[in-house]
């Protein structure tokens, strides 16, 4: 299975190496009919189908039609990939666009969107949470997440210490569950963020929760 960083290796994220550009003269030697966004979504395919464990470059490339080489046009190694596929997954689901408006849904039942949401992506990617751990996980649609995230806790009032242990809160039950999605009825998992939940609202005081308006003009 693929991990973070194999003993001996260092590496770092796609997200934060910028690829040199291919000289003009031999751009036109690159494989018709290829790009990265294609490659990352035959990736999300190929893992759906076959896994994390069995995933490889010449799997892939097979699948393409094309020679295991002619991937490494697009991506620089086989690790610049899974991130890649990752992110794409995590970008599935519609976030919300912006903090509760005035007689919409307060943050405790936005909350519970996002993270069932977040749980449907577990459930029909089973690699994505190893990958999760294993990865940085800071590309767009990752970050989008957890500004999502942030915006939904900035409409607690919480502050300072206990803002902070909210958002670890969250972020960690979510990751906790990963590996149990499949296993566990999502009744359960829905108990369990109701309880999440209600802990962030004893934190925040009444005030934060019993109008979702007051979210919208804070």
């Amino acid at each position: 299975m693929v991990t973070a960083a194999d003993p001996g290796e260092t590496r770092t994220s796609v997200w934060l190496t910028a690829r040199a550009a291919a000289p003009a003269r031999r751009r036109t030697e690159a494989p018709s009919g290829l790009d990265r966004e294609r490659i990352t979504a035959a990736t999300v395919r190929l893992l759906d189908a076959e896994g994390l464990a069995r995933f490889s470059m010449r799997r892939l490339a097979a699948g393409l039609g094309v020679t295991a080489m002619s991937l490494y046009w697009y991506v620089d190694t086989k690790h610049d990939l899974l991130e890649l596929a990752l992110d794409r997954a995590l970008g599935e689901f519609r976030l919300p666009a912006g903090p509760p408006g005035a007689g919409e849904a307060g943050w405790p039942d936005r909350l519970q969107t996002l993270a069932r949401g977040y749980r449907r992506v577990l459930a029909d990617h089973p690699w994505v949470a190893p990958l999760t751990a294993a990865y940085p996980n800071i590309g767009p649609h990752a970050r989008a997440f957890d500004a999502a995230l942030q915006r939904l806790l900035d409409a607690t009032g919480l502050a300072d210490a206990a803002r902070t242990g909210a958002h670890l809160a969250v972020s960690q039950f979510l990751q906790g569950c990963g590996g149990a999605v499949r296993r566990a009825p999502e009744a359960d998992f829905c108990l369990a963020l109701d309880v999440l939940i209600a802990g962030i609202e004893a934190k925040a005081g009444p005030e934060a929760t019993a109008r979702p308006e007051a979210s919208a003009t804070a």
